[in-house]
């Protein structure tokens, strides 16, 4: 709950009572004890559901930082939740918590005018907001109802505002959600919907919450041709809606690898993660591919569009979010030949992957070491030699006398040995400056 700044310099209870109703801070024509005849309203309901807007200092206990539901004053002057204060006294103190003044009395007064206007302020908001909520329900059924009837532009435009509605407000997801709009927005995609209208249809569906039937329906095959089609040629914002709908779709239990079996999804993926512009769009297509390579079937297919490599080359610009990603995504493609070949003959992935060692987190030396070793199997000389003229050795005894888990330490001598067994005595000394003896 956050507080309205009365004095300019910070919180707390700066400002005395009638002060603050004088100078019109609580608002004007409060009136005390409810909200216009209905039926009365629970003052800590309200606190709770009015958490998000600035509350008056005055109502706020300085004990916790929350608002009062029950004030009580001491003899003081000063005013705290009833709880609160008796929580304070029961820990041996005798004194105000504000002011620390000895207390003369530790009787506790209730302050029922601060009580009344506390519940008049928050009675107030707390209708505003739901006069606001019903306007907000109700225009998203008056959109859906549009919805229904107009095509071309006038559809357009009526997605655009219900779109702009639902990112908005939470109460008009509900609502969408509850009046059949899912059902209604995703028998909008199909083989004859325009890539304007599929756009916002895609952005309105990406901020709801879909059940099982939602994504039944969805992930149809010609609406998850539209969808690949879309992200392939719409904006960096529609383009990550594309991904974030694709990577909902895949979510159940129940997904099926066909739903992102399409070469052109992945290559529309990989030019999205390739586009540094745009960070945002590199991690939610790194997120997507990390998702899709889970599937044992397609990672075949990930490995055949030139994945590899891009994605090496990619390493050294990357943050650390979509770097521990494209690790991720590497080290699962090397756990089977055709993924492990592209990794050993890209000229870069040794000496880039070897950098990367103990330099971002435990993590991403896991998934570099793990890559490593997999293209060692493959072809330990060749690889052993170009590894320790990247600076593998020495990188390799950092991480045995780091504070690095057993299982990464174990990984990182078998590798120094190999890499031991497979160079010339000479380049092996000379490039990590070792000894016989530590040897």
């Amino acid at each position: 709950m956050r507080m309205h700044q009365m004095d300019g310099g910070g919180g707390g209870q700066v400002m005395d009572l009638e002060t603050a109703v004088k100078d019109g801070i609580l608002g004007g024509g409060l009136v005390v004890g409810g909200c216009g005849g209905g039926e009365k309203l629970d003052l800590g309901k309200m606190i709770v559901e009015l958490d998000s807007i600035e509350t008056p200092p005055v109502f706020i206990c300085p004990i916790s930082l929350e608002p009062m539901q029950d004030p009580v004053t001491l003899c003081t002057g000063q005013t705290y939740e009833r709880s609160n204060i008796l929580k304070w006294f029961s820990l041996g103190h005798f004194t105000c918590p504000t002011t620390m003044q000895e207390l003369w009395d530790d009787s506790v007064t209730p302050n029922s005018t601060l009580y009344q206007l506390s519940y008049s302020w928050f009675s107030q908001k707390y209708v505003a907001m739901k006069k606001r909520s019903e306007d907000v329900q109700g225009r998203v059924l008056e959109i859906l109802e549009t919805l229904k009837k107009v095509k071309g532009q006038a559809r357009v435009n009526s997605l655009r505002e219900l779109k702009q509605v639902v990112i908005t407000h939470d109460s008009a997801k509900k609502t969408v959600v509850e009046n059949g709009g899912v059902s209604f927005l995703s028998g909008l995609l199909g083989n004859f919907t325009t890539h304007v209208v599929g756009s916002d249809v895609i952005g309105i569906l990406v901020n709801l919450e879909l059940n099982l039937d939602a994504v039944s329906n969805l992930i149809q095959p010609a609406k998850i041709s539209l969808i690949v089609d879309i992200l392939n040629e719409g904006s960096i914002d529609t383009k990550m809606n594309c991904t974030k709908l694709i990577e909902m779709l895949m979510e159940g239990k129940d997904s099926k690898a066909e739903v992102v079996s399409s070469l052109s999804l992945l290559v529309g993926l990989l030019r999205l993660v390739k586009d540094k512009r745009h960070p945002n769009g590199v991690v939610a297509g790194l997120r997507l591919l990390k998702r899709i390579c889970l599937y044992e079937g397609l990672r075949s297919s990930v490995v055949s569009i030139g994945a590899v490599p891009q994605l090496v080359e990619m390493l050294p610009n990357l943050n650390a979010e979509s770097l521990e990603l494209a690790l991720y995504i590497l080290e699962v493609l090397s756990t089977f030949p055709k993924g492990r070949l592209a990794l050993k003959e890209c000229p870069n992935t040794i000496p880039t992957v070897v950098r990367l060692l103990m330099k971002i987190s435990k993590n991403c030396t896991h998934l570099a070491l793990s890559i490593l070793w997999s293209i060692f199997e493959l072809a330990p000389e060749e690889c052993a030699a170009l590894a320790v003229d990247a600076g593998l050795a020495a990188k390799l005894l950092l991480v045995i006398q780091s504070g690095c888990n057993p299982l990464l330490k174990q990984r990182s001598a078998e590798l120094l040995k190999l890499c031991s067994l497979n160079c010339t005595d000479t380049i092996f000394n000379s490039k990590c400056k070792l000894t016989i003896a530590i040897r």
